[in-house]
């Protein structure tokens, strides 16, 4: 089967029927989760985004806190698993605001735990972290980029 382009199948569904839309969307919910939590969050938090970016940093706290103590190796892979799911919730919104608002609180998160475990990986993965919070930065207006500088020098400090 050969897949058309991305322009020709926004053209296509343009010009769909509403009805048709919506039984397109439904059917492909069906075969991924993450089709389904972004239709989610298009429909339920793109409107909020402020509240949208409270809900993701209080899972995240629940998830920390959640970590087993039982290992430094399994605690990293928790960890992982964390930034993975913060990653994907940055993905849905798209937005430089909201990617710098979620690494911030994860690395704040993060920081206690480079700390105390003291692991190479960690370190590595928290260094990463702060990168991406730059460069996400700097596709922001300069008023918003000062205000967070300043939670970032606390973070590289």
């Amino acid at each position: 089967m050969k897949v058309e382009s991305s322009n020709i199948i926004k053209k296509q569904l343009l010009n769909m029927e509403p009805v048709a839309l919506t039984e397109l969307c439904l059917r492909l919910m069906k075969y991924k989760k993450e089709n389904k939590e972004l239709v989610s969050y298009y429909l339920f938090n793109k409107g909020d985004e402020a509240e949208y970016v409270e809900m993701v940093n209080n899972e995240l706290t629940e998830l920390f806190e959640m970590i087993p103590r039982n290992g430094k190796y399994k605690e990293v892979k928790q960890i992982r698993k964390i930034l993975k799911l913060a990653s994907k919730q940055i993905k849905y919104s798209g937005l430089a605001t909201t990617q710098v608002e979620v690494l911030i609180h994860f690395c704040k998160l993060l920081k206690p735990k480079v700390k105390s475990l003291q692991m190479l990986a960690l370190d590595n993965m928290y260094i990463q972290q702060l990168k991406k919070i730059n460069i996400a930065m700097t596709k922001m207006h300069e008023d918003l980029q000062y205000d967070y500088l300043k939670q970032l020098s606390e973070l590289e400090g």
